[in-house]
């Protein structure tokens, strides 16, 4: 797949990647696209990219990752299959799609990307504002936020997500489901919602106060026992406490990052998700894993 010829398409590595795509993505968008050459998808999905990118004459910019020879920000990024496409816009990933999209859904992707409309302006604002009041504890005003937004843009995923995790946060988890029901059939795979839904199943473990207590008494008892450990994070995280199912985790990466053939890499992945990109519990927690991963 090669991309010589291309104007506004271009391969890059894991030592580019802050000047390819962050740095870039502060003068006009970038998409990613997470690739290998043995992926059959990927060969269907990555002249459609190009086509599409080249078509927009240097609106937007094309970077194409090689993930059998640069894994670095993939694994960042949580990328766990592929293709794997990611939008980043003033230095920050805001949209994304998985799998082999037909043309006309990537031309639409790409289109909703370049749209900066004042309406497009009001609900980024929004989203924003409920963001905040959710992360500061005020889940029924971000509630109320995000239900004006759908109302306003009902196929709008950061809010669907957003509200379906603000009933998760009261502990409806039917409410949380109804509202995912929402979501059109094409996008299922947004990371937004995946990220929901991955908590919603974390919640199917949650064990009663008593255990938790227990399991970490246990851990206190023996430090030094990945098991207990892990067995503790994982309570944690059926609980929707992220922020301590990521700490506990990371200590036990800390002591071996192979630990159980990656099975605690695994776990804080899946955390990261279903606490969503934006949350504080994983921008930090990727900091931390990648501090690991290349110290």
């Amino acid at each position: 797949m090669s991309t010589a010829g291309l104007q506004h398409t271009k391969d890059s590595t894991d030592k580019d990647f802050m000047a390819d795509v962050v740095e870039a993505s502060m003068t006009q968008p970038v998409i990613v696209d997470f690739w290998a050459p043995w992926c059959g998808p990927c060969r269907t999905l990555g002249p459609i990219l190009e086509r599409t990118v080249e078509a927009k004459k240097g609106a937007v910019k094309l970077v194409k990752i090689n993930t059998e020879e640069h894994q670095a920000y993939a694994s960042q990024l949580g990328v766990r299959s592929i293709p794997a496409v990611y939008a980043f816009d003033k230095g920050r990933p805001v949209d994304g799609f998985l799998g082999a999209l037909p043309e006309s859904q990537v031309k639409s992707f790409v289109e909703k990307l370049l749209t900066g409309t004042d309406s497009a302006e009001v609900i980024a604002e929004a989203l924003a504002q409920a963001e905040a009041a959710s992360q500061a504890g005020d889940i029924a005003l971000a509630a109320e936020i995000y239900a004006a937004i759908i109302q306003e843009d009902p196929e709008n995923l950061a809010a669907i997500a957003g509200l379906a995790r603000c009933y998760l946060a009261n502990g409806d988890k039917e409410r949380a489901e109804a509202t995912l029901a929402m979501v059109p059939e094409d996008k299922k795979n947004d990371s937004a919602i995946k990220g929901v839904r991955t908590a919603i199943a974390m919640m199917a473990d949650a064990a009663p106060p008593s255990a938790l207590d227990e399991a970490l008494a246990a851990v206190s008892a023996a430090p030094d026992d990945h098991a207990k450990r892990y067995e503790l994070a994982e309570q944690y995280a059926a609980a929707g406490r992220y922020g301590p199912a990521a700490d506990h985790l990371l200590i036990i990466l800390g002591a071996k990052l192979d630990w159980e053939g990656g099975k605690a890499k695994e776990k804080l992945l899946q955390v990261f998700e279903a606490a969503g990109a934006t949350d504080p519990v994983t921008i930090e927690g990727r900091r931390r894993l990648a501090s690991l991963m290349f110290a």
